[in-house]
């Protein structure tokens, strides 16, 4: 087994873990298993890849607004005046 740093990004991290998937494979005699292990290994480079698109991103989490809360964002938009194009 690999130890992996804390530090390690989670693209860094699902590529050791395709890896070592990968060694699992090639080292299986039964071909069902070996298959498995290899589209496993596929899978995680799969998330290698998505995880590093995500760390692109610059995303803000806003929880959903209550009912009260909602209301009052309403009223909110209502008093702001509307410009014209």
């Amino acid at each position: 087994m690999i130890v992996v740093s804390s530090f390690a990004s989670a693209a860094d991290r699902y590529r050791v873990k395709a890896a070592e998937l990968s060694a699992k494979a090639l080292q299986e005699s039964r071909a069902d298993l070996k298959a498995e292990y290899e589209r496993l290994a596929a899978s995680y480079l799969l998330l290698a890849a998505q995880a590093e698109r995500n760390s692109t991103n610059d995303v803000v989490y806003e929880p959903p607004l209550q009912t009260g809360q909602v209301r009052q964002a309403q009223q909110q938009q209502q008093m702001q005046p509307k410009r014209k194009p």
